[in-house]
């Protein structure tokens, strides 16, 4: 019994991080459709694009019943999808072509304030000793790991809002998304976040420009399925699982790995600058994971 209590409370975080590593390899995707002409608008619609392709192709194999919603449930498809979904990448993209990806990654990282903060109003959660710890290791971390402190920013107040925006709809997807499923799998979720997704992103994404992109340049169609598959697909899937099987603070928290990752494929990648003061930030994100972890092996037993 205890062998499947570990194994239970176990799976939810590795699914979850691996969410997070796999949002944070995106900027391999970004730099290189960017570098032929397509702007935010136009990425994001790429993504949702070959989402709504991938998604309902995969429930039509599996499980035809895995559409089935109720009219009156519409209103959390389209939170997820347009709010959670849209409304994020505009404003996390806006703040980083107006800013700097920095400070675009900090302030998203306000989320998991807003996630425990709502959950706790919403779910009726515990805000735990454990939870603030690790909410202050992880935004302490993503603030070295964006090499904020030691530089001088003038940043315009509106970017600063939509920054802040953009951290509040990504932290709506734990909400609603926890809402949904409590009616519904995994896969209903987020096959139909993602329909609802693609039906707002594609008027926004200059669709006849996309297309004459690709076609000048066939390449871009592999880097387009990879920010779909990688970035978007696997991700959400896992992330919606994960938040199935735990509370949306706890599973805010530990998605806090995608800066991270972020962070070293720039270093290695990239060949971004990097010092002691970025590599104390990413222990302090791991720290924030294993915090978490002690709370879950006091609840389960020991691991």
């Amino acid at each position: 019994m205890e062998s499947v209590r570990k194994t239970d409370s176990v799976k939810p975080v590795i699914a979850v991080l691996l969410a997070g590593v796999l949002w944070g390899v995106i900027n391999i995707f970004i730099k290189n459709l960017s570098a032929h002409g397509l702007d935010a608008l136009q990425i994001s619609a790429i993504r949702m694009t070959v989402s709504v392709i991938v998604f309902p192709l995969v429930v039509l194999i599996k499980d035809k019943s895995k559409f089935r919603i109720k009219l009156k449930d519409i209103w959390i498809f389209a939170c997820t999808g347009i709010v959670s979904v849209v409304l994020f990448n505009t404003c996390y993209f806006y703040t980083m072509i107006n800013s700097q990806a920095s400070v675009a990654v900090v302030l998203l990282y306000t989320s998991p304030i807003f996630v425990m903060l709502i959950s706790a109003l919403v779910f009726k959660e515990k805000i735990t000793l454990q939870k603030i710890i690790a909410l202050v290791l992880t935004f302490a971390g993503c603030v070295l790991v964006a090499g904020v402190i030691g530089g001088s920013y003038v940043i315009p107040p509106f970017v600063i809002l939509t920054g802040i925006a953009s951290g509040l709809f990504y932290a709506l997807y734990s909400i609603f998304g926890n809402i949904g499923l409590k009616k519904y799998d995994t896969m209903t979720v987020t096959v139909w976040t993602f329909i609802f997704a693609f039906i707002a992103a594609l008027p926004l994404g200059k669709p006849a420009q996309t297309v004459a992109a690709f076609k000048a340049e066939p390449a871009l169609i592999l880097w387009g399925i990879g920010i779909g598959v990688i970035s978007t697909v696997l991700p959400y899937f896992f992330y919606t699982w994960g938040l199935k099987r735990m509370e949306p603070s706890k599973a805010a928290i530990l998605v806090a790995v995608e800066p991270l990752v972020g962070c070293v494929i720039g270093m290695t990648v990239f060949g971004e600058a990097h010092n002691i003061l970025k590599i104390i930030g990413i222990l302090l994100i791991l720290a924030s994971i294993v915090v978490l972890n002690v709370r879950f092996q006091r609840h389960y037993g020991k691991i």
